[in-house]
């Protein structure tokens, strides 16, 4: 696959987006901390009071300007391309799938946590997992200096993300949620997708094939009535619709029909 230079575009969703994230970061400066243990992802409230938006909210908020500005402007760079290629209806949807992820795994690594999670990180990472995906040879300057291929900047990213979510160390940024955006976006691109479209047709085969044995059965129990008024009453008696059933019964059994 060739290389190619990154130069992204304004997209529909990914304009939204930034609005939004702007919108709720405005809000939050006005605010304050209080509003980010309503809406930012506190483990320990979501588990014992069931505040389950925050799963979606969290992704809304961030905790200084140059968090929000770091992130609005990877969403911009790896976004705009990215709808473009899913479409934008697939694209939020991800977009929405991976930070919910990113945050579930928040959840599950730090269950009984007082400290809010803030930030569009975890499906950030989860664009940087796509855009690795689907264009991995296309170069991205690091830093604005170093070129390196988006599937080397992803296992970069990821391998850094994974050392310090085992190191525990505190650091103030959400290691475990960068994770879930990388992993939840695999497993969505590689394995979810196909699994529901093969349960989809499992399930469309199995009801097919059941709706038609159950036709077959009524048009056998039809077919017995109509050749035993036949025997009583002779063919002159039949209707037009029995005359109906009787060829399309004969129709079936040659395989004439589907």
């Amino acid at each position: 696959m060739s290389q190619y230079y990154y130069s992204p575009r304004w997209t529909n969703v990914v304009k939204y987006l930034l609005l939004t994230n702007f919108f709720m970061f405005v809000i939050g400066f006005v605010t304050g901390p209080s509003l980010y243990s309503v809406l930012g992802l506190v483990p320990k409230l979501v588990w014992r009071r069931g505040m389950v938006w925050q799963l979606f909210t969290y992704m809304f908020l961030h905790g200084g300007f140059f968090h929000f500005l770091l992130n609005m402007f990877l969403l911009w760079m790896f976004g705009s391309e990215l709808e473009r290629h899913f479409g934008s209806r697939e694209f939020l949807k991800y977009y929405c799938i991976t930070g919910v992820g990113a945050g579930v795994l928040t959840l599950l690594a730090s269950p009984h946590s007082l400290i809010p999670t803030v930030g569009a990180s975890g499906a950030i990472y989860g664009l940087l997992l796509a855009y690795a995906l689907y264009f991995p040879n296309r170069l991205i300057y690091l830093w604005f200096l170093i070129p390196i291929k988006a599937k080397h900047l992803v296992i970069f990213f990821g391998i850094i993300e994974f050392f310090f979510a085992l190191s525990h160390a505190p650091s103030g940024i959400a290691h475990f949620a960068h994770l879930g955006g990388i992993l939840v976006g695999f497993l969505y691109l590689k394995t979810r997708r196909r699994a529901v479209w093969s349960w989809l047709r499992w399930k469309w085969m199995h009801w097919w094939a059941s709706r038609r044995e159950e036709q077959i059965s009524d048009l056998q129990r039809e077919v017995d009535r109509i050749l035993e008024k036949i025997s009583d009453q002779g063919i002159e008696s039949l209707t037009e619709r029995e005359k109906q059933i009787l060829n399309r019964a004969s129709k079936l059994y040659e395989g004439e029909i589907k």
